[in-house]
C-alpha cells in the first residue's frame, strides 16, 4: 500500500512557518509536515499557500505562473497551480523543469532565507544547476527519481491524505476534485483534514466547495469566533457515502493553528488551548491513515478536557476577539458568515444527519473530549 500526504499552506503561509514567531509552538499544517517520517516527495509534500512569494517556484512540478504576491493574498492566484503540482507528484512526471534562474529569482530566494546553493566564479544567476559529477540534473528530474526509488508499491498512490488551512485547506477540496477528474488518480480514495477552509471573496465555484465519492473521510474544524469580511468559511457538499466530521472551536482563524495571542493576530501566549486541540486530532487523524508522525502531542482524555474547560471559561474573552478583524468586520444574525453546500448562511445552520456528530457546527459548549470519539 502507498500512502502519499500533501500538506497546504494557507494564504501568505510557506513550509517555514513551523518557527515562525507568530506561532508559539509552530504554526500546525508546516510543523506536521516536518515531524513527517517519511521521505519528502516519496511520501509527502508541503505546499507553500497563494501569496507567499513564490519561493517554492524554482521546485515544482509545473510551473508557478509567478503570481504576485498581491495577486495571490487577494484572489487566491497560484492555488490552480499548486493542485497541478500535487497531481505530477503523484503521478511522478513533472511537465516543466527549472533549468535557470534569473537574477531577480535568485536574490528572491537567498533574502527570503530559502536553502540555495551561493553564485560561485564558475557560474552565474543565470545558471540554475545541480552538477553531480558529469550530470546535470534539475530539482524536478532528482524529485522525480526519489519518487521512483523510494515510493514503494507502485508509483500511483493507492491513498491520498490531504490536511490544509485557510486556502490550503479548500485546496484540499480543489486537489480531490482534481483527482477525480483523472484517470489515473479517480480511483484513489481521498482523506481530508480542513483547519478553517476559506477561499475569499468570488472564489466559491463547485470545485472549492463540493466533494465527490473519492473523498471516504472529511475532517473539518471551524473558527467561532471569526469576523472577517471575505473569510466565510466553506463547509462542503459532499456525497451520501463520505463520512463528514465538522467541530466548532472558539478563536480566530490564526488560532486553530496554533497563533495563541488574545486577538488572533499577535501577542502573548493566551490562548493556546484550541490550537493544542486541533493539533492533537489532527496527529490522531493522519495516525489513523497511515502518518507515521514524530513529536506527536499525545494528549490525554484529562488534558484535552482540561482545555475545552478552560475554552467554556473564557468564553467572554473570545468574542471580544470578533472585535478585531483582518478586513472589515461582517456576520450573519450575529454569527459568522459561512457557505453551506455552496450557499452563504449563518454558522450554526451547518447541522444534520449527513454529519457526524449531526449537531455540526451548532453545538455549543464541547464539554469533553467524547465529543471527538468519531476521530478515534
Amino acid at each position: 500500500m502507498t500512502i502519499f500526504t500533501v500538506y497546504f499552506c494557507g494564504t501568505s503561509s510557506t513550509k517555514y512557518d513551523d518557527t515562525k514567531a507568530a506561532y508559539w509552538n509552530g504554526e500546525l499544517v508546516s510543523t506536521l509536515a516536518q515531524n513527517n517520517q517519511g521521505r519528502e516527495f516519496a511520501d509527502w509534500i508541503i505546499i507553500n499557500g497563494p501569496g507567499s512569494g513564490n519561493l517554492q517556484s524554482d521546485e515544482l512540478f509545473t510551473d508557478s505562473g509567478n503570481h504576485s504576491k498581491i495577486t495571490g493574498q487577494a484572489f487566491g492566484l497560484g492555488w490552480d497551480e499548486n493542485v497541478k503540482h500535487a497531481t505530477n507528484i503523484m503521478k511522478g512526471t513533472f511537465d516543466w523543469q527549472r533549468t535557470t534562474l534569473t537574477e531577480a529569482d535568485y536574490t528572491q530566494l537567498k533574502n527570503a532565507g530559502v536553502p540555495i546553493e551561493d553564485v560561485t566564479t564558475e557560474g552565474s544567476w543565470l545558471w540554475r544547476k545541480y552538477n553531480y559529477g558529469s550530470r546535470h540534473v534539475t530539482q524536478q528530474a532528482l524529485q522525480e527519481q526519489i519518487i521512483k526509488t523510494f515510493r514503494t508499491g507502485g508509483v500511483i498512490p493507492t491513498q491520498v491524505n490531504l490536511i490544509g488551512w485557510s486556502r490550503g485547506g479548500i485546496s484540499c477540496t480543489m486537489l480531490a476534485n482534481a483527482m477525480f477528474a483523472d484517470s489515473q488518480l479517480q480511483h484513489i480514495p481521498v482523506n481530508i483534514f480542513a483547519i478553517d477552509p476559506v477561499p475569499g471573496l468570488l472564489n466559491q465555484q463547485n470545485n472549492r466547495t463540493v466533494i465527490h465519492d473519492n473523498v471516504k473521510e472529511y475532517v473539518g474544524f471551524y473558527a467561532r469566533d471569526e469576523r472577517s469580511l471575505g473569510f466565510a468559511c466553506v463547509v462542503p457538499g459532499a456525497s451520501s457515502t463520505t463520512k463528514m466530521h465538522i467541530y466548532p472551536m472558539a478563536g480566530r482563524h490564526a488560532t486553530l493553528v496554533g497563533n495563541a495571542a488574545a486577538n488572533g493576530v499577535s501577542g502573548p501566549k493566551t490562548f493556546f488551548e484550541p490550537g493544542d486541540i486541533v493539533r492533537h486530532y489532527a496527529e490522531v487523524c493522519l495516525t489513523r491513515w497511515g502518518v507515521s508522525l514524530d513529536k506527536k502531542l499525545m494528549m490525554t482524555k484529562a488534558e484535552l478536557d482540561q482545555r475545552l474547560s478552560t475554552i467554556k471559561a473564557s468564553f467572554g474573552a473570545y468574542t471580544v476577539m470578533r472585535g478585531t478583524t483582518y478586513t472589515m468586520s461582517t456576520d450573519i444574525n450575529g454569527e459568522r458568515e459561512i457557505c453551506l453546500n455552496t450557499q452563504n448562511t449563518h454558522f450554526t445552520a451547518a447541522h444534520g444527519p449527513s454529519f457526524v456528530p449531526d449537531n455540526g457546527l451548532s453545538t455549543g459548549h464541547i464539554l469533553t473530549s467524547n465529543y471527538f470519539a468519531d476521530l478515534l
